[in-house]
């Protein structure tokens, strides 16, 4: 034995690069199991795609993104400025070979490879975060069923064919249509377009940023490490240790690092052979006030909407957008949610909004992310859920912690290896 292992022959400390969910979940449950953590990242906590989402804990809906009818939407899409999928004009070579890429993943064995090898996730997502509560994390998940809306009964049926896959696949969904009274009490801010819905049980929100904040606090208190300002430039797997430099040269090492970077996954993780490419599909949102309390989350999918109760208001999402990680906010984008949305509810104030905001989620081509060991010695990746990263979060976490502290994948991780 030496210095760098425990007596059960497993690191004893770690390293991991991002301060969002997925970083510090992961940073938690190794705690839990005995290594020592030190969290870096580059901005902060919560800065990147764990900010300003919707904030919804919804196994449910952590559908792939791969499905076939996605691909035809996206071919009209690309003519349509204001459409919720959108792929600025560019010359840049790698986003149009990733397009392609999930383009070819747009069939049903695709996406039912994907669907497959997410059931383990959504299946313990809501049991990590009780986890997380439970240990210290001082910010609660509220309960709560998600409504989505449509004009007509005949809207409804997309999302229903979904569900249904999903289910046949092996995924446990309950849900329910509403019309009428049950719909009006459910959706208080449905307008009068608005004549279907449907009720998905067992989901939760939260208040995404200040749950994060919370648990970066909780790593603190268990005697781990949290720095902002640590612009990682390169990995160096040395001996029995990792040791990352930043840009300004300053060193760190740990017996394992974890790359938990979200949409700039690729850049430090390519040297560990992970060759499946991530880009940023960038979401927006805002938040406003409403005339009548939300009762809780609201989904419009037919113009790819999301709101959340927040902090009084009402926190508004949407957009898949391809561009740069680190591009400013575009408010065509902002305006474009809004003019999808404003007839479908009613008592909402667009123009008193704020927090307008733009993050970069991960998206992979295979509707799967990558979790696991790279073939650089001692170096991990976690990333890549796409939207879903913060329902899948701390239960990626913990999955990965039990693989870096025994050296045993669990079955769950298989289908996402990231050298896959």
């Amino acid at each position: 034995m030496d210095g760098h292992t425990r007596i059960d022959g497993g690191p004893r400390t770690a390293v991991v690069v991002g301060a969002g969910i997925v970083g510090l979940s992961t940073a938690w449950f190794l705690q839990e199991r005995g290594i020592e953590v030190t969290v870096v990242d580059r901005d902060g906590v919560a800065a990147g795609a764990s900010w300003g989402n919707a904030g919804w804990l919804s196994p449910g809906l952590a559908i792939p993104l791969n499905e076939p009818s996605v691909l035809r939407y996206g071919l009209r899409a690309l003519l349509d400025p204001k459409a919720p999928l959108h792929v600025p004009t560019t010359v840049d070579v790698g986003l149009w070979r990733f397009l392609l890429q999930f383009a070819a993943n747009c069939r049903w064995g695709a996406w039912e490879r994907a669907a497959r090898a997410n059931l383990p996730f959504n299946a313990e997502c809501l049991e990590a975060f009780d986890i997380l509560t439970s240990g210290g994390v001082t910010v609660p998940t509220i309960s709560a069923p998600i409504t989505a809306l449509f004009e007509s009964p005949r809207q409804a049926t997309g999302l229903l064919k979904e569900l249904k896959r999903i289910t046949a696949a092996g995924g446990e969904i309950t849900y329910r249509g509403l019309t009428g009274d049950e719909l009006a009490e459910a959706a208080p801010q449905a307008s009068s377009r608005i004549n279907a819905g449907v009720r998905l049980e067992g989901q939760r929100f939260i208040d995404p940023g200040a749950f994060v904040c919370a648990l970066a606090d909780s790593v603190r208190e268990r005697g781990g490490v949290v720095r902002s300002g640590f612009d990682v430039d390169a990995v160096r797997p040395r001996g029995h240790a990792v040791t990352l430099e930043t840009r300004s040269g300053e060193l760190i090492s740990g017996d394992v690092v974890v790359l938990a970077t979200g949409a700039w996954l690729n850049r430090l993780a390519r040297s560990g052979g992970v060759r499946v490419p991530v880009r940023a599909g960038r979401g927006y949102s805002f938040t406003v006030p409403t005339d009548e309390p939300v009762p809780g989350p609201v989904y419009l999918p037919d113009v790819r909407v999301a709101c959340t109760p927040y902090r009084g208001a009402l926190r508004v999402a949407g957009t898949m957008e391809f561009r740069s990680p680190d591009a400013p906010l575009d408010r065509d984008r902002i305006r474009a949610i809004i003019d999808s949305a404003r007839d479908l509810l009613r008592g909402v104030r667009w123009n008193e909004r704020t927090d307008e905001w733009v993050g970069p989620r991960p998206v992979t081509p295979d509707g799967m992310p990558l979790i696991g060991a790279t073939t650089a010695p001692g170096v991990y990746v976690a990333g890549g859920h796409g939207m879903w990263g913060l329902t899948q979060g701390p239960i990626t976490g913990r999955l990965l912690a039990e693989q870096i502290a025994t050296g045993k994948q669990p079955e769950a991780l298989r289908p996402v290896d990231p050298l896959r």
